[in-house]
């Protein structure tokens, strides 16, 4: 296994002594990042959580932000220009959109119920 020597501040490495062998971990899960912006998830998941009506469930969709960046991101795709993170962007909006559909059809009864 490589080796790394970091010079880091003091606090930091009383810190890191305190989780030990869990080091190697705690990196490898600092460098994953989800493929999509936290604010995304958060609009997706406050609409969740407000009860939405079968009109607004129906009227729901993304924002003009998200469908900017979507449109961007199938043009690089066509063009053959689409980076590996770009490629997991791309495909969360998919995941996305694959649920929202199957939300709109009703085929989410334990979140569709509630606003029946």
């Amino acid at each position: 296994m490589p080796k790394i020597t970091l010079e880091i501040p003091e606090e930091l490495s009383d810190q890191l002594a305190q989780v030990g062998d869990r080091l190697p971990e705690l990196l490898a899960l600092s460098l994953q990042q989800p493929a999509l912006p936290a604010h995304i998830y958060r609009y997706i998941l406050n609409f969740l959580a407000s009860n939405p009506t079968e009109e607004q469930i129906a009227a729901f969709g993304p924002t003009p932000e998200m469908q900017e960046r979507l449109r961007t991101l199938l043009a690089r795709e066509r063009a053959g220009e689409l980076t590996a993170a770009e490629r997991l962007e791309l495909d969360e909006y998919e995941r996305i959109e694959h649920l929202v559909i199957m939300l709109k059809a009703g085929n989410l009864p334990n979140l569709t119920r509630a606003s029946a």
